[in-house]
């Protein structure tokens, strides 16, 4: 609602909560709508937040536990094919040996640093089954996924809300601008002339 002083529109805040003699019941049922409707949003978007970092958390957790390191050797030379892209973080595939936990010998394709040499020494993961599996995300990089994916997850559950919002907005609207047609329609010709 804009009010006029010397002149100046002027945007008067919370007009639905005042008193005032063009307020309707329309227009504070509206205004306790949305304000419900932000608080459910934000509280909405809270929970649904933490219980997906949450989530993210312990199933990268759960990952973790699964997995274990083993020394193995490296059959052949670990080629230096990290592009001038990369990070120092990066890794090169190359084969490699490892004894499970039967004893037995196997080999396969693993990520090691490029540049090492065959017959070097290199830690690679295994899951349970005793298959190469890449490594897990340390506890700080799965905190940080969770935080990341929980935020998202609450904008967006925050968001759901605005539609219903703006739906109730619309139909309130109707409302109390065919309210006001039947009390024009109503009061209008009493004035005994009409403009227009």
């Amino acid at each position: 609602m804009t009010r006029t002083v010397r002149g100046k529109a002027r945007r008067v805040w919370l007009w639905r909560w005042r008193r005032n003699p063009l307020r309707r019941r329309s227009d504070v049922v509206e205004a306790w709508l949305l304000l419900t409707l932000l608080f459910l949003g934000l509280v909405a978007g809270a929970v649904a937040g933490m219980v997906t970092a949450r989530a993210v958390e312990q199933s990268l957790d759960d990952r973790r536990g699964q997995r274990h390191p083993v020394s193995a050797v490296l059959i052949q030379d670990a080629s230096d094919t990290a592009t001038a892209s990369t990070s120092s973080d990066d890794y090169t595939w190359a084969k490699v040996r490892w004894t499970a936990s039967d004893g037995s010998t196997r080999t396969g394709l693993a990520r090691v640093e490029p540049g090492i040499e065959a017959g070097s020494v290199t830690r690679i993961w295994l899951d349970r089954q005793g298959d190469l599996a890449t490594p897990p995300v340390s506890s700080e990089e799965a905190e940080l996924q969770g935080v990341v994916l929980g935020a998202a997850t609450a904008v967006c559950a925050s968001l759901v809300v605005l539609p219903l919002g703006w739906v109730l907005h619309n139909r309130l609207d109707r409302r109390r601008m065919a309210q006001w047609d039947t009390e024009w329609a109503h009061v209008g010709p009493r004035w005994g002339h009409k403009t227009g």
